[in-house]
């Protein structure tokens, strides 16, 4: 099921069919077309289909469908309530507090003097989260998540805070940096174990240090692996995860930044040399077949090729230093988000949106670039700072 008709993913030749998700879709709403998808399933009655929520939406949505959808699919056993307690980012903030896990620090103002004060006190820069951010408007100019640098911003983020459908917070910024973010994807099973699961590290993101991860690498983390575990099982979780930590480095703490009740867009990276990977666990685990032992294979990175341009072009000169004891990675050891011998249509497909977005922004950027180059009259005199050369500025402004 996509968002778009247009989207790459269609192009796939191991798609047999898609449905395009509804515009503004609701529990009912998703009730009735996945019911109407079953229909047309062979033997959906006798062997239901595995559902794979990508995002938060979707999976609060198919965790309050459960009941109605049961018989007709698979899912993990989750309830509204357990995947709200996670992906809501003010419950999550009071969730690590109650377990005391490190967490950055958050305050939820509520009137914008004192979401200015409690930036302040925080210290700026801040980041600003929506903590639904999936009941944010499409096309509505609002991010879920922000750097803001100024007690203003602050305000005028707040004041939008009706549009935006969930309660503003703001975190203590921990300082971005080289090998300090990291992610542990994994799967819960029926009884409660978790035998396919591991830790990666963000070597690159988009935008860089602080966004989605371009270039990721399967490297092992004691630590984070541990809190991940505890965590999972201190909440009774159920099903795919996809935790962010970031190392405070004057503390030595990593703080839980984020928690996906679904896999992560870099979960391939996890396949190991046997394909075993979380979404697979999964629906053996559902089918009722045996999970078999993850096999780590460290060093093994994944590129998403869109946002590791990006990210390349940002900071060309970084360097990835391999781990003491750690072997440089095999080219066999390498997968790309997109690019796939043996089905390239979605590849190019991608290429030729991003194509078209670069030259779309390109356009927009000229035009502004020629808009304030136009010469400005006042008085019949043209303004200084639309003159083009110095020798202009002369004849127009300076006695010779």
């Amino acid at each position: 099921m996509v968002e778009s008709p247009s989207s790459p993913v269609v192009r796939s030749r191991y798609l047999q069919g898609t449905h395009v998700r509804p515009a503004e879709p609701s529990p009912a709403e998703l009730t009735r077309l996945l019911l109407r998808i079953a229909d047309r399933l062979p033997g959906s009655s006798a062997q239901p289909a595995l559902l794979v929520p990508l995002d938060d939406i979707t999976a609060l949505f198919l965790a309050e469908c459960r009941p109605e959808l049961a018989g007709r699919y698979l899912l993990p056993d989750q309830s509204p309530e357990q995947l709200t307690r996670v992906a809501d980012k003010a419950q999550l903030a009071e969730t690590c507090r109650a377990l005391s896990l490190p967490h950055p620090r958050t305050e939820l103002p509520t009137s914008a003097d004192e979401a200015a004060a409690m930036a302040w006190s925080l210290g700026l820069p801040v980041i600003a989260k929506w903590s639904r951010p999936w009941l944010l408007p499409v096309g509505g100019g609002l991010r879920s998540t922000t750097i803001v640098g100024s007690l203003g911003e602050v305000r005028e983020l707040y004041a939008r805070s009706p549009q935006a459908g969930s309660r503003l917070l703001l975190q203590e910024l921990l300082p971005a940096g080289r090998d300090l973010d990291w992610f542990f994807h994994g799967y819960v099973d029926s009884t409660g174990g978790c035998s396919t699961g591991a830790t990666g590290r963000k070597e690159r993101s988009w935008p860089d240090g602080a966004g989605l991860t371009a270039v990721g690498r399967w490297t092992a983390n004691p630590m984070v692996d541990t809190m991940a575990r505890e965590l999972l099982g201190a909440l009774g979780y159920r099903g795919v995860c996809d935790l962010d930590f970031r190392l405070d480095r004057s503390t030595g703490a990593y703080h839980l930044l984020d928690f996906n009740p679904r896999p992560g867009a870099q979960f391939r990276l996890f396949a190991d040399r046997d394909g075993l990977d979380v979404v697979r666990a999964m629906h053996l685990d559902l089918t009722g077949r045996e999970v078999p032992a993850h096999s780590p294979s460290y060093g093994r990175r994944i590129v998403v090729e869109n946002y590791a341009a990006l990210s390349f072009l940002a900071s060309p000169r970084r360097r990835y230093t391999p781990e003491p004891g750690v072997a440089r990675p095999l080219a066999e050891r390498f997968e790309a988000a997109w690019f796939a011998v043996d089905d390239l249509a979605p590849a190019f497909a991608m290429l030729r949106a991003w194509l078209s977005h670069a030259l779309r922004k390109g356009l927009l950027a000229l035009r502004r670039a020629l808009r304030s180059r136009t010469p400005r009259r006042v008085a019949g005199v043209t303004s200084p700072r639309s003159a083009g050369t110095r020798s202009d500025q002369m004849t127009q402004h300076e006695p010779l």
